[in-house]
């Protein structure tokens, strides 16, 4: 069983193949077991199911529009479109752990974070962490 923090990354890669492509969440699922069988940094054989990985995309996907519409809320002067796809996706998936999971909101943001230092850059960290700030505040107060 992978790691939350693994699961998470995970989920990134696949909302992104998503975001770009516009597949079905399925098909998006299955291209990344398919052509994603081993994670570059330790070459581990990635297992062909990832629970939390997949419940988040798949929560994110059917609940899109309510996630972006918080996004929207929370993130002055900027329009969905305008931000990094990177960016975009780290906090459509920390909103959706924030608003249907019990994980604890410091954890979310924590993660989120790191995703950003990770796949992002130095300068997304305040942005995502500005959001999903506003964001924590307005769902878990």
């Amino acid at each position: 069983m992978p790691s939350r923090h693994r699961s998470r990354e995970r989920a990134l890669q696949v909302l992104f193949q998503w975001d770009l492509r516009r597949l079905p969440v399925e098909e998006a699922l299955e291209a990344y077991y398919g052509s994603l069988m081993r994670d570059d940094d330790e070459m581990e054989v990635v297992p062909r199911s990832d629970e939390f990985m997949e419940e988040l995309v798949r929560e994110t996907v059917s609940r899109l529009e309510a996630i972006d519409d918080q996004i929207r809320k929370h993130s002055e002067h900027w329009r969905l479109v305008r931000m990094p796809a990177v960016d975009r996706n780290i906090i459509r998936l920390a909103v959706c752990e924030l608003l249907l999971l019990p994980t604890p909101p410091a954890v979310v943001i924590d993660e989120a974070l790191e995703l950003a230092r990770r796949f992002s850059g130095d300068e997304s960290v305040p942005f995502v962490n500005g959001v999903l700030d506003a964001v924590k505040r307005e769902v878990k107060p």
